[in-house]
């Protein structure tokens, strides 16, 4: 004879409802503590170091210099901008003694338009003056794949290139600093020689979710893109 079908038992009928309660209930207590917690947006966030597009130069070195201000212990990140570019042998003694988080470096060349490498660093001297060759193999490695890629026009190719041969040569080209210290420390950095403008972030910024600009020895009056119809040199 056939088997006759089984249904399912009152006790069977009562253990799915139950899983399906449980199942609902979790999606609602994901969705309420989702909606409690956020997750927090990673990358860089509204904080910034650095003139903006527009604005005049005299605005950006007074808005530096209120940033110091206030009677706190805490660390801050800060900018540091010098009057002229540095050789990266002279990056310790413009650094203050402070800690050097990243150095930011530039190859100045009239009328063309070059890259700004930032390049992060561990503590000490000898990493912060090895940054300019560092940045010289980033520059390297973009300027590898874009060529791979065929998007890659010559002037560009010229310009990073003679950027790079500079980079690697030593050049001064460093146009500045993020540290972290004390409002103290980085009001006694910003009286010192060859230092135009130290700008600090509140001391609850995080490393990593802040952009970084930097004022050019070049910048004198409002803050512009650099013009670039000018001769890019061989070498």
């Amino acid at each position: 004879m056939p088997e006759t079908p089984r249904t399912a038992g009152p006790s069977a009928i009562k253990r799915g409802l139950l899983s399906g309660a449980v199942a609902v209930g979790v999606a609602a207590l994901m969705f309420t503590l989702g909606a409690l917690n956020p997750p927090r947006p990673l990358g860089v966030g509204t904080d910034r170091l650095g003139p903006e597009q527009g604005e005049t130069v005299a605005d950006y070195l007074a808005r530096a210099q209120d940033s110091l201000n206030g009677a706190d212990s805490d660390e801050h990140w800060a900018l540091v901008s010098f009057t002229t570019e540095l050789a990266p042998a002279a990056i310790p003694a413009h650094s203050g003694g402070i800690r050097i988080g990243q150095v930011l470096h530039r190859v100045p060349i009239p009328r063309v338009q070059t890259p700004i490498v930032t390049v992060g660093v561990p503590a000490g001297d000898a990493v912060a003056i090895a940054s300019a060759t560092n940045a010289a193999w980033q520059l390297q490695t973009q300027l590898d794949r874009d060529e791979a890629l065929g998007i890659l026009d010559d002037r560009t190719l010229r310009a990073t290139s003679v950027t790079i041969s500079r980079l690697r040569a030593g050049c001064p080209c460093t146009v500045g600093l993020v540290i972290r210290g004390t409002l103290p420390q980085l009001r006694t950095l910003a009286a010192t020689t060859n230092i135009r403008a130290v700008e600090a972030l509140p001391a609850d910024a995080v490393d990593g979710h802040f952009a970084v600009t930097p004022l050019l020895p070049e910048h004198t009056d409002t803050i512009t893109p650099t013009p670039d119809d000018g001769p890019v040199p061989t070498q």
